[in-house]
């Protein structure tokens, strides 16, 4: 079954909405820009809010190792998503599991995915102005012929109604969603985060469960 990731959670509240939805993991922003970023210790109080075997992920966008390394520290999450223009060489230091996010343009190739010794590999559509957020459908087809290169998570622009097409297309190890389940941006919307769980968790094997 694939894993359903909800992204840029920015309270306790919609940590608890995506929780009680099912949701495996929840993404926490630590990148000041964005409207959805939350400190170390606003992340720390909703780390603490969580089931134990429910990890939360820290998004990071061209830091270095020591802030990353005192982030994750003060908050307490337990992967490292790194969703800049980070070497691998910095994905080989991190004691944490870690998600490498690529959005494929002329400069970022398949080719360079063995490179990065990570856990897994976010591939999202490509927004000229956001590291990620931005609602960008990736190229699905072109997401599905990447499996060979390690774990995938599927993100930007997936949607409660889009989830599973967008999971019988790719077969990813995990949906990522944010914008798609917001209210607003840095808030959830209840139904959609629930909607969109329900979907993902339909899916088994890449079709819909009974089909």
């Amino acid at each position: 079954m694939t894993l359903v990731k909800i992204c840029g959670v920015t309270s306790i509240a919609d940590a608890s909405v995506a929780v009680n939805a099912g949701a495996d993991m929840i993404g926490l922003i630590f990148y000041p820009p964005s409207p959805r970023y939350v400190t170390p210790e606003q992340a720390g109080a909703i780390v603490a809010s969580l089931p134990a075997d429910l990890p939360a992920v820290g998004v990071f966008v061209n830091e270095s190792f020591e802030t990353i390394t005192q982030v994750v520290r003060q908050s307490g999450v337990r992967w490292v998503q790194l969703h800049g223009d980070e070497s691998p060489d910095l994905c080989r230091r991190l004691p944490w599991r870690c998600i490498k996010a690529l959005r494929f343009t002329e400069q970022v190739q398949p080719e360079m995915m063995p490179h990065y010794p990570v856990d897994a590999f976010l591939i999202e559509g490509f927004h000229g102005a956001l590291y990620g957020g931005g609602g960008v459908k990736a190229d699905w087809q072109r997401v599905a012929s990447l499996h060979g290169y390690g774990r995938i998570i599927l993100a930007g622009g997936l949607t409660p109604d889009n989830v599973q097409e967008a999971i019988h297309t790719v077969r990813p190890y995990a949906v990522d969603v944010c914008s798609g389940v917001e209210a607003m941006p840095g808030k959830k919307d209840t139904a959609k985060v629930r909607a969109f769980v329900k979907r993902a968790k339909s899916m088994t094997n890449g079709r819909r469960e009974g089909s």
